[in-house]
């Protein structure tokens, strides 16, 4: 039979809103959101058939963002295609699981380090109007210094992965995270926006 489906195809960039083309927004959804769509619908049947398990790869980033919000869409797109999906394939006795990783960067490669001068040669020319070099300067650094504190342990994820797809039990949400993440994620689900907002800009400042 057909027991398990991972999705886990996912990439990653790191830009302000208006930085990045649309051809860049529909690339992303194509591949962290649709992709995994099209694979679920695929295998489908056979899940149903067996009774099998389902486990996406979603992150903590699906409840804020730090300069990466075009990510930060397609994961909060995926958490809820997977709330769906989870309570419409109970009946089914298919179970739906959501890894969510905190900062593994350094483990996946999944964002490779941000340039500068690279960010700057791909704006419009409306978006250097608006800009300057020293301020996509500053935000790289930033971008930067959060990838190079990411965790190295990325076997951390995959017994996760392994405990959603074998425990007779598994979770609905794994968090693999560390307790600072945990608890951003806490203010930013529990607390109202104008927190949420307060602190994110704060770690924006520094």
């Amino acid at each position: 039979g057909f027991w398990g489906l991972v999705n886990n195809a996912g990439i990653s960039t790191f830009g302000e809103t208006g930085w990045l083309s649309m051809e860049k927004y529909e690339k992303f959804a194509d591949v962290n959101l649709l992709g995994s769509i099209r694979t679920t619908l695929a295998f489908l049947p056979l899940l149903r058939k067996y009774k099998g398990r389902i486990v996406f790869m979603s992150s903590i980033i699906a409840y804020f963002t730090l300069g990466n919000g075009i990510y930060s869409m397609t994961k909060a797109a995926i958490e809820k295609f997977c709330d769906a999906l989870r309570l419409e394939m109970k009946k089914f006795g298919v179970l739906v699981c959501i890894i969510q990783p905190g900062n593994y960067a350094r483990s996946t490669k999944i964002q490779p380090p941000i340039s500068a001068e690279e960010i700057w040669n791909e704006l419009s020319e409306e978006e250097k109007e608006v800009y300057n070099k020293e301020y996509v300067q500053e935000r790289a650094d930033f971008f930067n210094n959060i990838l190079n504190t990411g965790s190295t342990n990325g076997n951390e994820v995959v017994d996760a992965m392994v405990h959603a797809l074998m425990s007779p039990a598994p979770k609905a949400r794994y968090m693999v995270a560390k307790l600072k993440e945990k608890l951003l994620v806490f203010v930013c689900a529990l607390f109202p926006t104008v927190v949420m907002d307060s602190v994110l800009s704060y770690a924006l400042s520094k």
